[in-house]
């Protein structure tokens, strides 16, 4: 693709500053703007219409969760803009919530990992090709908190159920996935089933587990080099 258009969106000046020369020296990245707060960042969108945001996942006025409200505006509002959420956290909760419509275009990295530029810059193209990118730290410590789990699990899925949960990460329900798949809506809900109980996710609300299927997948995606879409 051509060259993607990026705004910032982080209040602590000197990793605003760090992150601006960053995308400043990449070859295909243009920085349009910066921001410092979630109504700041929502105008500038609106003005100079980017194809990526890289936002703070906390900055005023709250300092909450405003970089989940802006994905989750942007997704109802500007679906084709990708968005970058950036993270001291790694907190699952966060990450649940960004995925919660669906993946595409939707990336979650703790910004230890953006002093490596690679990363950064990997996320910022991914979500402008309309995939999806997570830190496998946010991956690991999701499922921590329940029962132990190897990289391995994912192994276990058949082909048939790794296709049903790529396409379950792009926020399909069963009858679309079903639709995609040539398949019918009772073998699509087998499978995802067998999906959940392979990735230890029985004890869940059903929304919660799909999500939190996604996030395996993802983070199983980014450590073997790849993003999904």
């Amino acid at each position: 693709m051509g060259t993607v258009r990026v705004v910032l969106a982080e209040d602590n000046a000197l990793l605003r500053q760090g992150v601006e020369k960053l995308i400043a020296h990449q070859d295909g990245l243009e920085l349009a703007g910066t921001a410092i707060d979630l109504p700041g960042l929502l105008a500038l969108v609106d003005d100079v219409e980017p194809d990526v945001v890289v936002t703070d996942i906390r900055m005023p006025p709250t300092g909450t969760d405003e970089g989940v409200q802006a994905a989750a505006h942007l997704r109802e509002h500007r679906p084709d803009v990708g968005v970058v959420v950036l993270s001291q956290y790694a907190n699952p909760e966060y990450a649940l919530a960004l995925l919660a419509d669906g993946s595409a275009r939707r990336a979650y990295l703790l910004k230890e990992s953006v002093a490596g530029v690679d990363e950064l810059v990997r996320a910022i193209r991914t979500v402008a090709e309309g995939g999806s990118m997570v830190d496998p730290a946010v991956v690991d410590s999701l499922v921590g908190a329940s029962a132990p789990r190897r990289p391995s699990d994912l192994d276990r899925l058949t082909t048939r159920e790794m296709e049903t949960l790529a396409e379950m990460a792009q926020g399909k329900n069963n009858a679309a996935i079903a639709s995609s798949l040539f398949l019918s809506e009772r073998a699509v809900e087998k499978h995802t089933n067998a999906i959940f109980s392979k990735l230890g996710l029985t004890e869940e609300e059903d929304v919660n587990r799909r999500v939190k299927a996604v996030l395996i997948y993802l983070g199983g995606q980014v450590a073997g080099g790849a993003g999904t879409g």
